[in-house]
């Protein structure tokens, strides 16, 4: 586990406010959080380089571009050595459909949130990737029937 990063009361106000609106300028920023520009610039500089702002994204929603279909995709390994389980990895890292993917405790070793067009789209994701994976012992789906609550920020 990296490191913790202690944040204070100005960080706090900066990622808040990053988080609503990550193309807000920079003076504007500065101006809620009580501080100078050049002041604000260096603190969101330290903390793009600390590693507690990862990365800046347009939030999209899939449904708007013909992605209506979601699923959460537990699956379960047949085998668990590094090879096989860094092929895995490799293999969804680099699926569009998949989201995200957590390794879990419990019955599934892995749970995915794909998100593709309809069912179809689905069933050919199974087919044509998942199963096919060497270290894929078998997949259970739990379809996502509407969106109750997915925050994209992170609560401080």
């Amino acid at each position: 586990m990296p490191d913790q990063i202690a944040l204070d009361d100005r960080d706090r106000v900066l990622i808040r406010a990053l988080q609503r609106d990550s193309r807000i300028s920079n003076a504007d920023l500065a101006e809620i959080a009580g501080m100078s520009v050049s002041a604000c610039w260096r603190r969101v500089k330290a903390l793009e380089e600390a590693g507690v702002i990862r990365r800046y994204a347009a939030v999209i929603d899939p449904e708007r571009i013909g992605l209506g279909f979601q699923a959460l995709t537990h699956v379960e390994m047949v085998r668990h050595d590094p090879e096989n389980v860094a092929s895995f990895i490799h293999a969804v890292e680099a699926r569009p459909e998949v989201q995200e993917c957590w390794a879990t405790t419990g019955q599934a070793d892995y749970t995915m949130r794909v998100v593709v067009a309809d069912i179809a789209a689905y069933n050919r994701f199974l087919e044509d990737f998942l199963f096919r994976q060497p270290a894929v012992r078998a997949a259970q789906t739990n379809v996502v029937l509407r969106d109750v609550k997915r925050a994209a920020n992170v609560l401080l």
